[in-house]
């Protein structure tokens, strides 16, 4: 059984033959990974957001499909339809690309409701229902999902539900000089992409799990969480007016987010308990999509960000 330190690196190393960069990105789809979790990837174009999760699904040697969300796409070809034999006169269920390990949705914002309502029942009961019955999806099971910051046309908001199974809500950044250097110099002479290899399994992912249910998570660190989570439902409830900048706060999925996700990332750096920092750390990553900023601080342009670290930095941070 490797240890979360070993395994985290031999998944890196060989992702980085494909993607130069993105570190902390990378430790964070390993985390959501461990938990179980989804994740929402936004940033801007040719930032190798579909490469580093497609880098994922070959390193970690599962089920990968990639599902292109377009304005025209049904739920259909998302989960799949039943499909007429004329030689039985029966109708048989023909499973779609939701059927895989690892479900890349590219663009996901670009889709109308009604196949974001098809894939929510995937995302959160791991199940589709086809003809009347109901289809296990594989296990482990992940929807990884991009989408650009500033692409208006042909986008439908996703709703305040779907947003909230996303475990993080990762902002995928532009790469250092030395980055962008560095795939120039390693890329800018061949056409072709490296071949990777699988370096683990579906069976050694579920088979780690265990390992991570062992992290001591102490009453005082889940009372910050606790602290924390409610914090931004107070800012919510505040007095009305241009100084309230939250509709709402964050779920209780939060919490159990940054328990769960907390220890995951407690076991990837070699820890056998769940510290206040690493709480802070991943902080912003599960709550940025789950508070409501209200027109007025929209307006103001504040940021869920800004919000966050408001109420990171205003709660007694307990003793390590």
């Amino acid at each position: 059984m490797p240890s979360g330190p070993v395994w985290s690196k031999k998944l890196r190393d060989e992702i980085g033959k494909a993607v130069i960069g993105q570190d902390a990105t990378i430790e964070r789809l390993l985390v959501a990974l461990l938990t179980g979790g989804h994740v929402l990837l936004e940033g801007m174009p040719g930032l190798a957001k579909t490469l580093l999760v497609k880098s994922l699904g070959t390193a970690l040697g599962v089920q990968f499909e990639r599902i292109q969300f377009t304005p025209d796409l049904l739920p259909s070809d998302v989960v799949g339809t039943m499909v007429f034999q004329p030689k039985t006169g029966e109708f048989t269920a023909h499973r779609g690309p939701v059927f895989a390990n690892l479900v890349l949705a590219d663009e996901i914002n670009r889709a109308p409701a009604k196949v974001q309502s098809a894939l929510l029942e995937a995302m959160q009961e791991r199940q589709v229902t086809l003809g009347g019955h109901t289809h296990a999806l594989p296990s482990p099971f992940f929807v990884m999902a991009t989408q650009n910051p500033i692409e208006q046309e042909g986008t439908y908001p996703l709703p305040e539900a779907q947003t909230d199974r996303f475990l993080f809500k990762l902002l995928v950044g532009y790469p250092s000089a030395s980055e962008e250097s560095s795939m120039m110099q390693r890329w800018g002479q061949i056409t072709q992409q490296p071949a990777l290899a699988a370096v683990s399994s579906g069976e050694e992912l579920l088979s780690l799990r265990p390992e991570v249910d062992r992290i001591h998570v102490s009453p005082v660190v889940q009372s910050y969480i606790l602290t924390l989570v409610r914090a931004t439902r107070s800012l919510a409830e505040g007095p009305g007016g241009s100084e309230r900048r939250l509709n709402f706060g964050a779920s209780p999925r939060a919490s159990l987010a940054l328990f769960q996700a907390g220890r995951s990332l407690a076991w990837l750096r070699g820890q056998d308990y769940l510290s206040p920092s690493l709480v802070q750390e991943l902080a912003p990553d599960v709550l940025r999509h789950r508070i409501g900023l209200t027109y007025e601080a929209e307006a103001q342009e504040v940021t869920a960000d800004a919000v966050i670290a408001q109420v990171l930095s205003t709660t007694p941070v307990p003793p390590a």
